[in-house]
């Protein structure tokens, strides 16, 4: 069973899916012409640019509603997380510097696959007798693509990788993090994160939106925070740093002096799997935050996708980077070296804590607290997800029942997270973008963008 749940992970995550990841958002990008940069002042204008400007955006009167902002900042809350943190460290560890340039380039096309996903579960989403917004990617799938057998096959791969990517891995990092730092028990972290989850996740999607709108800005900004003093004492660092991650990006034969280096392929495939994990870009699972919004236009929720991407890969993934490269604890020698003999080397959140360490002081507290937030703030938007799948499938008592369960396993998966639910939680998490990427392929003409009047 461990064999052919590692072959399913390799499969899901091989050159092939990957291949298929950028071709999406490089077919949505040519066909809006480059939207992501030609139209760069209006996508900021109508997100960042409405959120200073106008009250609408910030919050809702309607009752089956929520905000703009909301919908964003819960799908950012699922998406901001461990990837951030652990999957660009990851990236460094095992594809050198030159992966974080393909980490942004995956970004960058993923920006508008985010578009074309928000636009369709906008336009395909219904409202049910109670008057509550239905929508996600299985809809557009099902009314769109009329085949209930890919929305299907997307619930049902949502609702496990829920489960295991969107709870029990993202506790037990937050567990471990804050045993290592400050020695709380796991089981102490794990009942405590099980009654918080609880408060929120039996008062719905309004109360998650409450939550996720007021943490997202908090968690954010004090590791922000965090970095920016890091990279403050660093600064002379930076340019070198930036330097490496362009030159090692195409370094054919990386490594100097005959020293053995990282390939393009190990950067690239690196940078566009962490790239994809960080952001979820092509996945699906955050249309359904998205499709709660009380906008009307379907471009507008699109362009709220756009920055989504932009905020998690091209500023928070690229802070991390550049700490780690800046701080003087990254050793690619030392790394390459240990791969090479099968040596296990040393894991993405320990050099991420290091790095912060070399400046901060508790500098690894400060970050296991850190994590610990967005670790919560990830569970908690997954739970939205995944009980949006489990209606899907079971109606009302379907989603009751998946709500007590998500709540339920969140004390095992703090205590214990064997690599075996990893693993097995990441190909099905990569399985949901496989009736996701067909459904943007056939349905992809229908996508519109936004145009100045």
């Amino acid at each position: 069973m461990e064999e052919f749940i590692h072959g399913l992970q390799h499969l899901v995550w091989g050159p092939g899916m990957l291949v298929f990841f950028l071709g999406t958002g490089i077919r949505f990008t040519l066909r809006s012409r480059f939207f992501q940069i030609r139209k760069i002042h209006i996508w900021m204008r109508m997100t960042i640019g409405a959120l200073l400007n106008r009250k609408d955006v910030r919050r809702t009167d309607k009752e089956h509603s929520i905000s703009q902002f909301q919908s964003f900042c819960t799908a950012l809350a699922a998406t901001l997380g461990t990837g951030n943190i652990t999957g660009v460290a990851t990236a460094l560890i095992f594809g050198g510097p030159g992966a974080i340039f393909w980490m942004w380039v995956s970004a960058f096309f993923g920006m508008m696959t985010n578009y074309a996903e928000n636009y369709l579960g906008i336009r395909y989403r219904y409202k049910d007798q109670k008057g509550q917004w239905i929508g996600g990617a299985m809809v557009y799938m099902e009314r769109g693509l009329n085949s209930r057998l890919l929305a299907v096959l997307f619930a049902v791969c949502c609702l496990v990788a829920s489960l295991g990517m969107g709870n029990m891995v993202q506790g037990n990092s937050m567990a471990k993090g804050l045993e290592t730092a400050f020695g709380i028990p796991p089981f102490l972290t794990g009942t405590l994160c099980m009654i918080l989850l609880a408060l929120v996740v039996t008062g719905g999607v309004k109360r998650v939106a409450a939550l996720t709108e007021k943490l997202v800005p908090l968690m954010a900004g004090i590791y922000f925070l965090g970095a920016l003093a890091v990279l403050a004492v660093n600064w002379r660092a930076v340019p070198q740093a930036v330097e490496m991650i362009f030159t090692q990006a195409f370094q054919m034969k990386a490594g100097l002096g005959g020293a053995a280096g990282y390939t393009v392929k190990q950067a690239v495939r690196m940078g566009v799997a962490r790239g994809i994990f960080s952001n979820e870009a092509g996945l699906g699972s955050s249309v359904m935050a998205h499709v709660q919004s009380d906008v009307k236009e379907p471009e507008i929720q699109g362009m709220w996708g756009m920055l989504e991407v932009f905020i998690d890969t091209m500023v928070g993934c690229t802070v991390t980077a550049l700490v780690i490269l800046t701080s003087g604890v990254y050793q690619p020698e030392l790394y390459l070296e240990q791969m090479g003999r099968g040596i296990e080397t040393v894991d993405g959140t320990t050099l991420t804590g290091q790095a912060f360490a070399s400046v901060i002081p508790w500098g690894e507290q400060f970050l296991a607290a850190a994590t610990a937030l967005f670790a919560f703030a990830t569970i908690a938007g997954w739970s939205y997800f995944g009980e949006q799948t489990a209606a899907y499938l079971g109606k009302e008592k379907g989603a009751s029942v998946y709500r007590y369960v998500y709540i339920l396993i969140t004390l095992p998966g703090c205590i214990l997270a064997p690599s075996l639910i990893w693993e097995l939680s990441d190909a099905f998490n990569g399985m949901m973008a496989l009736p996701n990427l067909v459904a943007l392929f056939f349905l992809g003409k229908q996508v519109k963008f936004w145009k100045e009047e």
